[in-house]
């Protein structure tokens, strides 16, 4: 199996995102062969000639005001050189977000993601896990999953944390950093299938 190279793209203003993408790094790594590169979306700008090396690419935005954040809507708009030309079809995309609340709307942020790697060709992939897998029987409880839970906001698209007000390095939970992690395995074992 050859090696395959994995970039992360995150905008993160406080932190909490890019814990997740330090958790998506460091489970796309756990994967034998696999190079990750992490960048924030402005770095990413600078540098988005590199990432057409790249075998997969994957997302990450804070949601502010129900939308991702300004900073990864740049480095989007900035893909426009790779739109035309279809330097980026094919490859493999995922994404992930945080928000202060269970849902702050995220979902949108996801989907503004995955249509613009739609724009460009690329393939998307989802979270794979179910949630609260790890905590058999939360789902049955007026409570629901907990912070330790595996994908407690039930996200398919990508994964999804909730860090409410809570400062980093405490928030995002657990769970919702396990789930990043999950995912960045996921995003390997695809690439791996697509690049063999």
């Amino acid at each position: 199996m050859s090696n395959i190279k994995i970039a992360i793209v995150y905008f993160s203003k406080y932190g909490h995102t890019r814990l997740q993408a330090e958790a998506v790094r460091d489970g796309a790594a756990s994967f034998k062969g696999s190079d990750v590169l992490l960048l924030d979306a402005a770095e990413a700008v600078r540098r988005i000639d590199e990432l057409d090396a790249y075998d997969a690419i994957v997302f990450g935005s804070a949601t502010y005001m129900g939308n991702m954040a300004a900073g990864m809507k740049s480095f989007l708009e900035a893909t426009v050189t790779k739109w035309g030309a279809g330097k980026w079809k094919n490859k493999i995309a995922g994404g992930f977000t945080n928000s202060s609340n269970f849902s702050g709307d995220k979902l949108n942020t996801l989907q503004g993601m995955m249509i613009a790697a739609m724009q460009l060709g690329m393939i998307w992939v989802g979270v794979g896990d179910i949630v609260g897998s790890n905590e058999p029987g939360a789902e049955s409880t007026v409570d629901g999953p907990g912070p330790d839970s595996l994908n407690r906001n039930s996200a398919s698209i990508g994964p999804m944390a909730s860090s409410f007000g809570v400062r980093t390095p405490d928030a995002p939970p657990a769970g919702d950093l396990k789930t990043a992690w999950n995912y960045g395995c996921r995003i390997a074992e695809i690439t791996a299938r697509f690049n063999p």
